[in-house]
């Protein structure tokens, strides 16, 4: 029997619980995927209009970035009421005619759950700030000046200090983000619960899981001590001591208790920058009973050099051993979530392959040997299509508040403003935020108005529209990618074994579940290379069947190999 002819029946033995293994998950920015009304902001409505695009890709999970009511200083990750839809993207109704349409699809949708932090507009907030002796002052962390300042030397993500004092009673509070996000106490058990009340409420109303923002920061060393200030840096370096505290797990043990347990199939994942292998592990070992899956920011570090804005391209083989160093410490216990971008992060096209003369043949390179490791892949919106970053032109053409506040900061330090701004160019997280590209009407289709930030002028060629049936597409081989994990039980359950090709831009490996193997072989750059296999490797492929690939492939698995050339094999 060939691989084409087998079905998921073939597939080792699972509950109902890991089905998520051979799914694949799309996550959607609501506010630049698809405006309904022409206010330029994307909105509910509008991806209802769209789930047809979600269905003929074949992906099973949405993952909705926040629309709950925001002052949206973050975007909307800075949450005002977490069971409220905020006004920009429509109403309740609007979020359950959405929850309808995704099921009647067969489909499942999971929304970002943000609870680190709140807006500074919440009226927990509001409540905790009104005086020192509130009954809400401990559900955030407050503290006195510390030499008339803040009351440790902690630096903010969104740059400068993590601490703000508030003027109505003279204390700081924490803000690991921006000012407008004040960081939740979560060794209150009021705060603990309260939040998990409202996780039971999204459930019961439909949602099937959560993406658990920086879910790793929830518990904090006791005493907030003050983090090393590295030579030349004005702040010290938090982050071992508001990362992985010394009750996270308990924490998210208690909330798999308090509200999953017993509801069926559900998904959770937690972002987590900063993890180890090691401490991956612990989250996502199914006997721990924390959390399915989690993302970590190795691959997505890799190219940062003092900092996100100051970065570099990646040496061949940097991405493949990264991914490998990944693949085998999850291999016994955990799982991996496979992802090349989200919205925190610039187009991987641009980042980690070549979007000039070979955009099409590295976007889908990129894509097949991210989606045929084990794990649960993530497509962000546009990546089907192998949206670009976009050639912004100066600081007034970005929105992102992590963005403008480094250049803020870069800038009153004295940094020179065209080096600052080619930092940003590579780095931004605004280029996952332009608009996705629909067709070639104005602004690509996706308002009738003027867009909350500027379109990718390449939408006229690069768009959803002109890429659908055309077999040589990104969208197509995006399709193909996703009915493989489906079709063949190999790409979800599979052992996963790096191969050595001769040369680090190259990466190849092998996918087995019991007889049926999957070799997958890509040239990850834009020169030629001729794979160096060994002979009886070679041989045991003659005869191997192309199943997949982005070119006219030769078909001896040590055939040379063109730029950004990718071929999966079967046996």
């Amino acid at each position: 029997m060939s691989l084409s002819e087998h079905s998921v029946a073939d597939a080792p033995a699972q509950s109902d619980a890991a089905w998520w293994k051979s799914a694949v998950v799309y996550q959607i920015y609501p506010r630049s995927f698809q405006d309904s009304d022409g206010d330029g902001i994307g909105d509910l409505r509008g991806i209802v209009r769209r789930l047809d695009h979600l269905a003929r890709l074949g992906v099973d999970v949405i993952w909705l970035s926040p629309v709950y009511r925001s002052p949206h200083a973050d975007n909307g990750y800075d949450i005002s009421d977490y069971q409220e839809i905020d006004p920009l993207f429509g109403t309740l109704s609007d979020m359950d005619e959405l929850l309808r349409a995704v099921h009647e699809r067969g489909m499942k949708l999971i929304m970002d759950l943000v609870v680190n932090h709140t807006s500074d507009q919440h009226p927990w907030f509001l409540e905790s700030r009104s005086s020192r002796e509130n009954p809400k002052r401990d559900w955030y962390h407050w503290r006195q000046p510390r030499d008339g300042g803040e009351p440790n030397n902690w630096e903010s993500f969104f740059s400068g200090p993590a601490w703000t004092r508030d003027p109505v009673t003279g204390e700081y509070y924490l803000h690991l983000f921006a000012p407008q996000q004040p960081d939740l106490n979560w060794d209150n058990p009021q705060v603990r619960h309260a939040v998990y009340r409202m996780m039971r409420w999204w459930l019961d109303r439909g949602v099937d899981g959560f993406r658990m923002d920086v879910i790793n920061l929830i518990s904090k060393q006791p005493g907030l001590p003050d983090g090393r200030v590295a030579p030349g840096r004005r702040y010290g370096d938090g982050f071992p001591h508001f990362s992985e505290g010394p009750r996270l797990h308990e924490y998210l043990q208690e909330m798999r208790r308090e509200v999953f347990d017993g509801r069926g199939a559900l998904l959770t994942v937690g972002e987590t920058p900063g993890v180890t292998t090691d401490q991956a592990a612990l989250f996502s070992d199914p006997e721990r009973r924390e959390l399915d899956m989690i993302f970590q920011f190795d691959h997505v570090g890799l190219d940062h050099v003092d900092g996100k804005f100051r970065s570099r391209r990646l040496s061949p083989g940097e991405l493949a051993d990264s991914f490998t160093r990944w693949q085998d410490a999850l291999a016994e216990a955990g799982w991996n979530s496979l992802y090349l971008s989200n919205h925190d992060q610039p187009r991987p096209v641009s980042r980690f392959g070549d979007d000039t003369r070979w955009w099409r043949q590295s976007a889908t390179a990129l894509a097949t040997v991210l989606h045929l490791q084990r794990g649960t892949p993530y497509v962000y919106q546009g990546e089907e299509l192998g949206m670009t970053n976009v050639p912004f032109a100066d600081i007034g053409d970005y929105r992102d508040v992590e963005t403008l506040n480094h250049y803020r900061t870069a800038i009153e330090d004295g940094a020179d403003p065209a080096d600052t701004i080619l930092g940003i160019r590579a780095m931004s997280r605004d280029h996952a935020r332009t608009p996705v590209q629909w067709d070639a009407t104005a602004h690509a289709g996706f308002t009738t108005g003027d867009p909350w930030i500027a379109t990718n002028p390449n939408y006229i060629h690069l768009n959803a529209s002109a890429q659908y049936g055309d077999e040589m597409s990104v969208f197509e081989h995006y399709r193909a990618l996703i009915d493989l994990r489906h079709r063949l039980p190999v790409v979800a359950h599979g052992t996963f074994a790096r191969l050595d090709a001769g040369d680090p831009a190259i990466f190849g490996f092998e996918r087995v579940l019991n007889a049926d193997v999957l070799f997958v072989v890509a040239n990850l750059s834009s020169h030629d290379v001729t794979p160096l296999l060994d002979a009886e490797f070679v041989d045991a492929w003659v005869g191997g069947e192309i199943i997949l690939s982005n070119g006219l492939s030769e078909p001896r698995v040590d055939a040379p190999l063109g730029p950004w050339e990718v071929k999966v094999y079967a046996r």
